[in-house]
């Protein structure tokens, strides 16, 4: 888990907000508290990372519908919604939406503490592979039109005649392209050049 990620709890209920921000803070975790789903949408678009927890029923602007602008404006910011009893179709309808985990009241502190830790691991996760995939991006953009030709026969399964042939060049030559783009792209196998072609969306099975 990040020590410098951030917890957003949103909820009207004085009692409940303080008492989650007792509990987190308690644990050694960064938390800023919002009485109010309108007061965190000012803050939201200079959010880059932490996670939110905010309650399902609230006035004016509801953990639902703020669960949407989350989503609209920042979908890999993992959002937990709290729902008391009843509530649960609520709680289906925010994961469809895309909220990581909800929580029943009422819920003890190593249930929150839990999720909480999960979500900012899963955000964690997700960071460092989206880093990686600029890595490769850039990497990608630094080969020359031949050499990107080269690296899709190969990623393909084609062998270096294969290609040779395709491209109209020979063998050697292909051979050549060959170790220029497994320098550019720092691959040392050509496995390593399949990985860095699924996680880019180039290969199929990758997430672009």
């Amino acid at each position: 888990m990040p020590n410098d990620a951030i917890i957003y709890v949103i909820d009207d209920d004085d009692a409940v907000r303080e008492s989650l921000e007792f509990l987190l803070k308690t644990a050694g975790i960064r938390v800023h508290g919002f009485e109010s789903a309108m007061a965190f949408l000012e803050v939201l678009p200079r959010i880059n990372a932490g996670c939110i927890i905010t309650d399902v029923r609230m006035p004016e602007i509801t953990g639902i519908e703020l669960l949407q602008k989350v989503m609209d404006v920042k979908p890999d910011l993992p959002v937990i919604v709290i729902t008391g009893h009843g509530d649960i179709a609520l709680a289906v309808e925010a994961m469809k939406i895309g909220a990581i985990d909800f929580l029943e009241k009422p819920f003890d502190d190593d249930q929150l503490l839990n999720a909480v830790r999960s979500a900012l691991d899963r955000e964690a996760d997700l960071a460092g592979r989206k880093a990686e995939v600029q890595r490769i991006q850039d990497k990608l953009a630094s080969l020359s039109n031949r050499e990107r030709q080269v690296l899709d026969g190969l990623v393909a399964g084609n062998p270096n005649k294969t290609i040779a042939f395709d491209l109209g060049i020979s063998p050697r030559t292909v051979e050549i392209y060959r170790a220029n783009l497994m320098t550019k792209m720092s691959a040392n196998s050509l496995s390593d050049l399949v990985r860095m072609a699924m996680m880019a969306g180039i290969l199929e099975g990758g997430k672009k």
